[in-house]
Formats: C-alpha cells, sequence, structure tokens
C-alpha cells in the first residue's frame, strides 16, 4: 500500500518559501541547459540549412573551409566538365567562388571591430540558390564595384545599408545596392560581390577559393565526387555540399554544447543541495506524520518512495518553469564568431520536442537525485522516535 499523492503535493503547498526557492534553482539549470542545446541546435540549422544535396563543393585537397583553398581556373574548368554536373544549353551550371574574410567596424560600437565574410559570385551562383531573394533594392550588375549584403548584417556593421559604402581594402570601396534573404543561412551573415571585383581588390587573379557544381540529382553525386577525385594531379576533394556546411557548423556546436553542459552541471550542484536541504527540512518538520504513517501500516518502502515523489514532483515544477522560461529564447537571435570561417554569424535558438523533453528530465533527475538521501533517512525512521519528534 503507497502513500496518496496528494499527501505530498499538499505539504509542498505548505512550505511555500522552501519549496519555491527549491524550485528556482532547478528551474535556473533546466533554462541554461535547454537554452544551450537550442543554440547548438541553431547553429547546426543555420549552417545545414545553407548546403544543398544536390549540389556540389570542390576544394583544393587538404582544405577543411573555402578559406583555406585555392584553384585555379585551367582546373575549375575540368571540375566543371566534369560528368554528373547539371548542363543547360551546353553550359554547366557551376560557379566559381572567392571568399575573403575583412575586418568592419560594428554599427554603434566605438571602434570596435568583426570579420564580415565576403563571397564573389558569378551570375550562375544566384541561379543556383534558388532560397536567396532579394528583398531590398536590386542585385549587384556584374563587373561593378556593387555589394548586396545579408539580412542579418544590416545595420550591425558600419556602411552595410542600402546606398552606403563601405572597403573591401583600403581605398576599395563598394556601394550597397541591395539586401538578401537566404532562409535563414549562413548565407544571410555574408557580404556577396563580383567575383572578379574581389579577385582583383585582393590579389587572386586567376584563382577561386571554390568551385560550387549544381548536379543532374542528388543521385548523381558519387559519379561527380569520382571524376573529380579520380586524378590525383589534380587534387581535389568534392563534398555534398550539405556535408560540407553541416561539418561547418560542428566545432562551433560542440563549443556551445560543452559551455552549456558545464555551466549547467555547476548550477544542477547547487539546485540538488537546494531540493536536498528542503527535503531534510521538511522531513526534520514532519517526523511525527512519518511515525503516524508507519503506525498506520505504511511500510518503509511507501515512505521512500512517497519522499523521492515529493522531490521529483518539485524538481518537474521548477523544471517546467525554466523550459517554459526557454521557449523564450526563440525569438533572440545571437551573434558570434564560426570557428571554422572567423567570420561573425548571427544565429536564433532553435527549440525542439526532443531538447525540451530531454532538459525536463534533466530536472527531474536532479530532485531524484537530491531527495534520495533525505527519503531514506525518513524511511529508516524508528516509529517511536518519530512519534516523538526526535
Amino acid at each position: 500500500m503507497f502513500i496518496p499523492l496528494s499527501y505530498n503535493i499538499r505539504s509542498l503547498f505548505v512550505r511555500k518559501a522552501t519549496t519555491l526557492a527549491a524550485a528556482f534553482g532547478i528551474a535556473l539549470v533546466v533554462f541554461v541547459l535547454a537554452s544551450s542545446m537550442m543554440l547548438s541546435r541553431g547553429i547546426q540549422q543555420t549552417l545545414v540549412s545553407t548546403g544543398a544535396r544536390d549540389r556540389a563543393i570542390v576544394l583544393r585537397k587538404g582544405a577543411e573551409t573555402e578559406l583555406a583553398s585555392n584553384i585555379n581556373t585551367q582546373t575549375s574548368g575540368i571540375v566543371m566538365a566534369a560528368p554528373g554536373a547539371k548542363k543547360e544549353g551546353g553550359t554547366t551550371v557551376a560557379a566559381r567562388e572567392v571568399v575573403v574574410v575583412i575586418a568592419q567596424e560594428k554599427e554603434g560600437s566605438e571602434g570596435q571591430i568583426s570579420n564580415v565574410q565576403v563571397r564573389g559570385v558569378e551570375p550562375q551562383s544566384y541561379v543556383m540558390r534558388k532560397e536567396l531573394k532579394i528583398v531590398e533594392g536590386r542585385p549587384a550588375a556584374p563587373g561593378t564595384d556593387e555589394a548586396v549584403i545579408g539580412k542579418n548584417l544590416v545595420g550591425n556593421f558600419a556602411g552595410m545599408t542600402i546606398g552606403n559604402k563601405f572597403d573591401l581594402k583600403k581605398n576599395r570601396p563598394v556601394t550597397v545596392v541591395g539586401v538578401f534573404d537566404a532562409g535563414g543561412s549562413a548565407f544571410d551573415s555574408e557580404v556577396w560581390v563580383d567575383v572578379d571585383t574581389l579577385r582583383s581588390t585582393f590579389g587572386r587573379e586567376g584563382v577561386s577559393s571554390s568551385v560550387i557544381v549544381q548536379l543532374e540529382s542528388a543521385a548523381s553525386f558519387d559519379v561527380f565526387a569520382d571524376a573529380v577525385e579520380h586524378d590525383k594531379q589534380l587534387g581535389l576533394d568534392a563534398f555534398r555540399e550539405v556535408a560540407y556546411w553541416e561539418k561547418q557548423s560542428e566545432g562551433t556546436s560542440i563549443f556551445i554544447s560543452a559551455i552549456g553542459i558545464m555551466v549547467a552541471l555547476f548550477f544542477s550542484v547547487g539546485a540538488m543541495i537546494g531540493a536536498t536541504i528542503t527535503m531534510y527540512s521538511a522531513i526534520s518538520q514532519r517526523s511525527r506524520e512519518i511515525g503516524t504513517l508507519q503506525a498506520l501500516g505504511f511500510s518503509r518502502f511507501a515512505i521512500l518512495v512517497s519522499f523521492v515523489f515529493e522531490a521529483i514532483f518539485l524538481a518537474l515544477f521548477g523544471g517546467l518553469i525554466g523550459t517554459i522560461a526557454s521557449l523564450g529564447m526563440g525569438a533572440v537571435r545571437f551573434s558570434m564568431m564560426n570557428f571554422a570561417t572567423w567570420q561573425e554569424m548571427s544565429f536564433s535558438f532553435d527549440p525542439s520536442p526532443a531538447i525540451l523533453i530531454g532538459s525536463l528530465i534533466a530536472g527531474a533527475t536532479m530532485g531524484f537525485l537530491g531527495g534520495l538521501f533525505p527519503a531514506i533517512q525518513a524511511a529508516r525512521m524508528s516509529p517511536i522516535d518519530a512519534m516523538r519528534g526526535a
């Protein structure tokens, strides 16, 4: 026979101050844990959504990012002729792109500098990225010193609004003529300019950072990759675009998750101590009740289960508050450095049922661990000593 659950719930409401203090500690842990997991997921979603399964990206062998890659014009021509690449009107649907990172002053920051990634593109770059839409202004004209910027850059960096200018390099300004929305992908934190403008500015004539190729279908990737990587003299690696961007998210998302878990672990120790103190205090105040329960025939195991449930219920109450609070982070955008590209990017907190349920379970686990030893003490009480209030 088990003790009615209403007994434990009622006892928690009687001790409002200690119950709320312990619940707040657990809520804080759950909030931190859920928020860090949501940001990690947001980073992955932002970068993975940048790629597509039916597009390939080709880099110099051994280069893990576009920044570290160089492919000369002759080699990129061979890539674009590889089997599996989509052709329209006898022309391969592909683009040679150049990627650099520039230091740019933050808007209204009084000299604070951060990194912005600039991508030199060809007209086909826009054709392939169908998810990219110009939402303000117009596209940059090929062969000009014009630029379009991702929506996340607007107002965040000096000169990055339509009609204004900023320097790619000293005395090499470009004029912002448009703003694009790339559907929440990494491109939303990039500047796009004409590829030849970027090459001449940084002395990169005759080379590209990467070659982006539209495949005939997602299934054509293996044929394309085999052809590109078969000739060892070319020294190239081909990646499915979605896999490339997924890899770019690994370092940053792991870092955020690790920091969040570490902070949550430190906080969880305090939360469990708080839950333990709350339960020990409850037991010392209710020793006569425990003795009465034993006199009524409830077993030691029933008392143990009752007090463990009380601690878990307390933790679930706090965990639910923390989980609900973490949902508010879904409306927040967070700027930080991407460790793969060393550019500042904007990410959002992306909640999921798995994260919310997992965080709630973590809170319940803290309640169980915090309440177990006090519950064992309650179950071991001598009926006579308990009735005396000893």
